[in-house]
């Protein structure tokens, strides 16, 4: 027997802001039933695939320390340089830069709320670059 990541749940102070920065992130539109009154918004998956799901639920207390866990993106359609910018344009803020000279390396960046996460070279720049 084994078990599946049903969700990816953030806790936030404002789950459907969150959920909307995230929603532009990842392309999965905020699912029918989430309102901005709802204590916890979900992203829908935009292929029809059920989980995992992004969950965005309301807690009253603040981010106070690094997260143990986050989030490794990888852009499909541009490079992760570009990716960055575009993060950054949304609302996200850079926390440290360890891309190399190289093309090598990730960028770690956080959301409007805090919640970090990495973005990663696409797919097209790793086998340039031999991985």
């Amino acid at each position: 027997m084994t078990s599946r990541v049903r969700s990816i749940t953030f806790d936030c102070a404002d789950p459907f802001e969150i959920a909307g920065f995230w929603s532009a992130v990842t392309g999965r539109p905020i699912h029918d039933d989430s309102t901005e009154d709802s204590p916890e918004v979900m992203l829908a998956a935009p292929d029809g695939s059920e989980l995992p799901h992004l969950l965005f639920i309301g807690v009253p207390e603040g981010k106070s320390v690094k997260n143990r866990v986050h989030l490794d993106l990888q852009p499909e359609d541009r490079t992760r340089d570009e990716e960055v910018d575009r993060l950054l344009g949304l609302g996200a803020k850079l926390l440290a830069d360890h891309r190399r000279t190289d093309g090598t390396g990730w960028a770690l960046l956080c959301d409007p709320e805090g919640n970090e996460f990495c973005v990663e070279r696409s797919e097209v720049e790793r086998a340039a670059t031999g991985g």
